[in-house]
């Protein structure tokens, strides 16, 4: 880990332990992108300035870029940069303008925090370093900070931008991407994570010819459509293979990514906040910090920048208690109830999940208000007598005296027209006034960014998990943000809304968890409509999707490590015949397909029959067995389902390299009698290996090269967990 400065050639270069990253100043003022990629040791590369001659008969280069193939570090709109993706700020008679000038530099042991924004952090400062480059503007006094911040233990650089107002007149911000890279390359693929409720972050790549391709929201949150990620890969990339270049924004609102490439063979990639309807005020002496982007390069594959976002996420990203402990295993009475539950019902199925193995129950929608549909009671976060009888305190004791724990379940940024605070409180609800406001899913949404209903939001949360022994919330958001408009924002200020509702979120989740330091949280969106970075920060797990058919998670969830780590994973074991799909399966594939996830289930326990019973508990002995490595471990995507329709495959490798997990599933039966061979990683190839349950032995040079030789499975959806355990050195 090293960052550097050469006041000769006038470069920085920024290094981890595998990677390279340089920008430098040319001309004496502008600074300019110059290399990413693998280490090197020799850090002139001076020569790659200039590579862009100014045209004739047009301004001087070093007063007026026109060049659009200039790799600029952090461009800006209006001096000559025609490419998207660029800063644009506004002044107060309305001209977009903006040139940054290099002003200095410093660099710093640590990193930074983010003003009321989620971020990497280091544990120690002496782990962790920062470069922050002074950027100017000086006609609109505007100073631009670009962070890069690097750890000595993650292979990834961290960036965000700082924007000072140092003038006395307003600037506006509409356009702030977090990271801008500039490169060269042709040939590339880009691929992004995409989707749709119950079908999210699906892996989509294509060949990026000349223009623009992007992905974003603009909902409220990061959304079941697209994940805030988009990578570049060179020829021919696989998992093992090749040069990878991707970003990430640690963030939970509007965002969007994109690739611009043109004819001669240059790329921009950037990331950040979505331009569409922002636009910050930016006062004077005030400063605005935009989300981090994370950048993560690779010259070994896909599987490689994978493990690096793993790493980093795992070691610089989750801070909660449990982000190194076993999650308890919990059942949810959601599909096995819906709304139709009494605190007696709830008390059955956990009694006969304890006898299982199962260590929490979580009780999910309809607990509160008169909810028996999902028509009416969000935002009155009050006991529902009718159900609750005994009360919640008498309920919690009840499961607690059992020997498992409680959790609940709470969607407190909505709330239904049906309700008493509506009806106490209807501007309190997000609308544009003087239109009626636009219902989806029976709900509006709480404008949380108003002080006065972030208040109560959170007095209502706290008043809850005060009221019992709550171990566990899974906090939901059932619907996406329309009708923007405010009853407070002034017009100068209606371009900020996207964002504070978010920073109101960020506020809300910090405040409870600093209140209930033990709560483990787990964040929610109709499924996996806010998986993020950003949600990270405060819930070391994140429900994945609502479609918990194993066959169509498997591609939700490859896609969904391709950056998260497996223990972020929310996954369940649910009902024989899938609820979303109709699909029915084997208790074990769905179980095997659940275990590299939290785990956990969402069936009726008491309807389960004596041959299911014994399975579950034989399940659950695998998840205590297992869990620390699915928790711990190296992943490696070793075969896909979506690629070759035939078998899905990932693998798991402890720490110490001592044992692996195979996960095998075949979801069809289509080659009948045809063996696959394996090829494991990560393993020690001096080593041997036994296949645990056998007395079979392989040595880890083989399993790598040869591969493990998988026979074909007879019947529908099924799969097998291997487990090799290291027996001695060759």
């Amino acid at each position: 880990m090293a960052i550097t400065y050469n006041e000769k050639t006038k470069i920085f270069a920024i290094s981890t332990a595998n990677t390279t990253y340089m920008c430098g100043v040319f001309t004496g003022r502008h600074l300019m992108h110059l290399y990413y990629g693998r280490r090197v040791e020799d850090t002139d590369c001076s020569y790659l300035f200039g590579h862009t001659q100014p045209a004739e008969n047009t301004f001087k280069r070093v007063d007026v870029p026109f060049y659009t193939g200039d790799p600029f570090e952090y461009p800006a709109f209006g001096t000559g940069d025609y490419r998207d993706s660029t800063l644009c700020v506004r002044d107060a008679d309305g001209h977009s303008t903006c040139q940054l000038f290099f002003k200095g530099y410093r660099i710093l042991s640590g990193k930074p925090a983010l003003d009321g924004l989620p971020a990497t952090f280091a544990q120690n400062e002496q782990d962790a370093q920062t470069l922050e480059i002074t950027l100017q503007d000086s006609v609109l006094h505007l100073t631009v900070l670009l962070r890069y911040s690097i750890f000595a233990d993650c292979d990834a650089i961290l960036r965000s931008t700082r924007f000072i107002n140092e003038g006395d007149c307003t600037v506006y911000l509409e356009r702030v991407p977090s990271a801008c890279l500039d490169m060269r390359g042709q040939n590339l693929t880009i691929t992004t994570l995409q989707g749709s409720q119950n079908h999210e972050c699906n892996v989509v790549t294509q060949p990026l010819a000349a223009g623009k391709y992007a992905v974003g929201s603009v909902c409220g949150k990061t959304s079941h459509e697209a994940q805030p990620f988009i990578m570049a890969a060179g020829p021919g990339a696989t998992q093992k293979y090749g040069e990878v270049y991707a970003m990430q924004l640690v963030y939970s609102g509007n965002f969007l990514a994109e690739a611009e490439a043109d004819r001669m063979g240059r790329l921009r990639l950037s990331v950040g906040i979505h331009p569409q309807d922002f636009r910050w005020v930016l006062e004077p002496n005030a400063h605005f910090d935009t989300p981090e982007a994370v950048l993560v390069y690779s010259d070994s594959g896909i599987g490689t920048m994978t493990r690096r976002f793993h790493s980093l996420y795992r070691k610089h990203l989750i801070r909660s208690p449990y982000l190194h402990c076993q999650r308890p295993i919990l059942i949810n009475n959601w599909e096995a109830t819906y709304f139709d539950f009494t605190d007696e019902k709830l008390v059955a199925i956990a009694k006969q999940a304890h006898e299982l193995g199962i260590e929490m129950l979580v009780m999910d929608d309809g607990w509160f208000g008169k909810r028996n549909s999902d028509d009416s009671s969000l935002g009155d976060w009050t006991v529902n007598e009718d159900k609750i009888k005994c009360g919640l305190k008498s309920l919690v004791e009840r499961v607690n005296a059992l020997g498992m724990k409680f959790g609940i379940w709470l969607e407190p940024e909505m709330v239904s027209p049906d309700s008493d605070l509506y009806r106490a409180h209807p501007d309190w609800a997000i609308q544009v006034p003087g239109r009626p406001i636009g219902l989806s899913r029976n709900q509006y949404v709480l404008d949380i960014a108003r002080p006065e209903v972030e208040e109560y939001v959170y007095g209502c949360i706290s008043r809850v998990l005060h009221s019992a022994n709550i171990a566990y919330v899974k906090w939901d958001m059932n619907r996406s943000l329309a009708d923007i408009g405010s009853t407070v924002l002034d017009c100068e200020h209606a371009g900020e809304f996207y964002h504070r509702y978010v920073l109101a979120l960020y506020r809300l989740q910090e405040r409870m968890l600093n209140e209930f330091p033990n709560l483990l949280l787990e964040n929610c969106c109709s499924g996996g409509g806010r998986f993020d970075a950003g949600m990270l920060y405060y819930s070391p797990q994140i429900w994945t999707s609502d479609n918990m058919d194993p066959v169509q998670r498997l591609q939700i969830q490859e896609g969904t490590a391709m950056t998260y780590p497996l223990s972020t994973m929310g996954a369940h074991v649910c009902c024989k015949q899938n609820h979303h799909t109709g699909r029915v399966t084997p208790l074990k594939t769905r179980a095997n397909v659940a275990m590299c996830g939290t785990f956990g289930y969402e069936l009726d326990a008491t309807t389960l029959t004596e041959e299911e019973k014994q399975e579950v508990v034989q399940f659950n002995k695998l998840y205590h067995k297992y869990n620390d490595i699915y928790r711990e471990g190296e992943y490696y995507r070793i075969a896909s389902y979506r690629e070759n329709h035939q078998y899905d495959c990932w693998q798991v490798v402890s720490p110490d390299r001592t044992e692996c997990l195979v996960t095998y599933v075949q979801p069809g039966h289509d080659t009948p009698g045809i063996p696959v061979f394996l090829r494991l990683e990560g393993l020690n190839p001096d080593a041997r290996y036994r296949l645990d349950g056998t007395e079979d032995t392989y040595s880890g040079k083989m399993l790598m090269n040869a591969g493990y030789r998988q026979k074909d499975l007879w019947g529908e959806c099924e799969s097998v967990l291997l487990h090799f355990v290291q027996k001695n050195n060759l």
